[in-house]
């Protein structure tokens, strides 16, 4: 029977299977409007939030951290543009980027990275959506990266911090780390001034990581700030040239210089040795990032001596035109020998400069009281912070007691038995030039003087600074520190190591002084650490660099130098009676 004939004797077959189909249709209909219906008004938001999830971000641009620039505008610290290498392990995954590994190879080529351990990296887990493979690289390998074309391999942009000076202002500039955060010097004190904040903004992304929509402010953002430093970039090479020299050709295991006005306290230069590169990280040692012209600590010697005549003056205890027996040349304090190298007899204040006469100082320090002595070391900021906020910075020692022996009252006149930094003894100096004002040391440029305290009456610093000229003239103990047309005034010190139990065989070798006398503009601490071979005396040692850093700076500021007949009336000035 055909299926014709069978359809014929079967009428409701047809109308049946229709029924079905219909009421399929419907009830697949009804549905999927029930379910539209359910998302678009029950429940709405649970899509939203689905949806929001892969496509809402927060994205925020890259904010420059602050230059960092001398007083004349030169570059110190600058950040350039550099991308970091990241790779989304999941995406690598999913598009089979492991397929081609002559790209791997060359990537990790360009990475200088074994090609196992990268691909390792990325390969260790397939879940994770990023992980660094290189930070830091120049635009030129970003590029090459980006035309190898290597799946779930991307680039985001970042910055570097750049150093031109280099190894000349290291200690004191610092570094930062990869993140672009201060960890050392000027960069970590001031660190959050340089950073600013970054503004965030949420945006929709399509799939393939393009903005399709920009929505709300997160959070607005704060442009970083630049700091402009009181460093003279020309006087910083300078110091740190003849630094580096003095240190080698003495074989010295350190040295610092500190250079300040005397009219506004800004440090104009601070150097250290020995110092290191910032640009180039590997190999980066702790004690030559050490900024020790502020952090160590040291005996300072003979060159506080100008500071106990200074005492002596201001208490009345001794007059500017007194003379001082120093007969026999040596004298016997607490049962202990205080020794000069010769017998000068009868010695003027200047003389005892001039020679640097220890039984001479030692009989000025014994006609005061200690805490005479003691509080004019401190007014003119031993023991203090001096003001230029930097991390790291020592106050120095000076012991506080209520009973002193006459020879550790002489030890104190000749700088021993306290401690100070290159920086507070560059201080002093400066306030002898500026009059008897202490100033707060600066590092930073300032817009206006200070606002500084009389700490010594003005004619004893002058007097003070007149007796000083004769160190560096013929019979001085710092004849190599003269310099034709600046007369300075100026003293050296030759402080011996303490160690355990005692004293050690080491030296350290100072000189700080203040030029020109007639007109002071800087005072300039230099101080040589542990010099070798038989010459190691502050005139000797530190004397020499301190006459060129001096001479090159005031010739840089324009300091107009005296006539030969000028500074031998100056010379021959009235300090006090022989």
């Amino acid at each position: 029977m055909s299926r014709q004939a069978k359809r014929k004797q079967n009428p409701t077959l047809i109308p049946w299977r229709l029924y079905v189909v219909v009421g399929f249709v419907f009830v697949l209909f009804a549905s999927l409007i029930a379910r539209a219906a359910y998302i678009q008004i029950i429940e709405p938001d649970k899509l939203r939030h689905e949806s929001d999830m892969r496509t809402l971000r927060t994205t925020s641009n890259q904010v420059q951290r602050g230059h960092i620039t001398d007083r004349n505008g030169d570059m110190l610290a600058v950040s350039v543009p550099v991308r970091a290498v990241w790779a989304d392990p999941k995406h690598a995954h999913d598009q089979n980027a492991f397929e081609d590994m002559r790209r791997w190879q060359a990537l990790a080529d360009v990475l200088q990275e074994p090609v196992d351990k990268l691909v390792n990296k990325v390969k260790r887990d397939p879940k994770k959506r990023f992980v660094y493979l290189k930070r830091q690289v120049t635009p030129a390998v970003a590029e090459y990266i980006e035309k190898l074309k290597i799946g779930g391999i991307y680039l985001k942009a970042e910055s570097r911090r750049y150093y031109p000076a280099g190894e000349i202002a290291a200690q004191l500039i610092g570094i930062t780390n990869i993140d672009d955060v201060g960890i050392e010097g000027i960069e970590n004190t001031y660190n959050t001034w340089l950073t600013g904040t970054p503004s965030k903004q949420k945006v929709r992304k399509s799939r393939d990581g393009r903005v399709v929509e920009r929505l709300d402010i997160v959070q607005e953002g704060e442009n970083s700030n630049d700091i402009v430093l009181s460093i003279d970039q020309r006087i910083q090479q300078l110091a740190y040239r003849e630094l580096k020299r003095a240190t080698e050709m003495y074989q010295a295991t350190s040295g610092s210089v500190v250079v300040i006005d005397v009219h506004t306290g800004e440090v104009l230069a601070m150097a250290n040795t020995p110092s290191y590169n910032p640009n180039s990280r590997d190999n980066l040692q702790s004690h030559r990032m050490r900024n020790r012209a502020l952090t160590d600590t040291f005996e300072p010697g003979s060159t506080v001596k100008p500071f106990v005549v200074a005492a002596a003056l201001e208490a009345g205890t001794v007059k500017s035109n007194e003379l001082i027996p120093t007969s026999p040349g040596w004298m016997r304090i607490g049962g202990r020998q205080v020794r000069d190298s010769n017998n000068y007899g009868d010695m003027s204040l200047a003389k005892i400069l001039v020679k640097s006469s220890n039984v001479g100082i030692s009989k000025l320090a014994l006609s005061m009281p200690v805490q005479q002595l003691l509080g004019t070391y401190q007014s003119m900021g031993l023991g203090n912070y001096s003001g230029i906020n930097l991390t790291g910075e020592s106050a120095g020692l000076i012991h506080d007691r209520r009973r002193w022996s006459d020879f550790e009252r002489a030890t104190l006149s000749f700088g021993y038995g306290f401690t100070a930094t290159p920086l507070q003894l560059a201080r002093m100096y400066a306030t002898l030039g500026s009059g008897g004002v202490l100033y707060p040391v600066s590092i930073l440029k300032l817009r206006e003087p200070p606002q500084g305290q009389q700490v010594l009456s003005e004619q004893v610093a002058k007097d003070v600074m007149q007796m000083l000229v004769g160190v560096t003239e013929a019979g001085g103990t710092a004849r190599q520190a003269h310099i034709e047309g600046y007369p300075i005034a100026g003293k050296t010190g030759t402080s011996r190591k303490a160690v355990a139990g005692g004293y050690g065989d080491d030296y350290v070798a100072l000189f700080a002084g203040v030029a020109p006398v007639h007109n002071p503009r800087l005072a300039i601490s230099v101080v040589i650490n542990e010099p070798k071979g038989d010459k190691y005396y502050g005139g000797d040692v530190a004397g020499p660099a301190f006459a060129k850093i001096m001479s090159g700076a005031l010739q840089m500021l324009n300091v107009e130098p005296i006539s030969e007949r000028e500074a031998v009336k100056l010379a021959s000035a009235p300090r006090s009676a022989e």
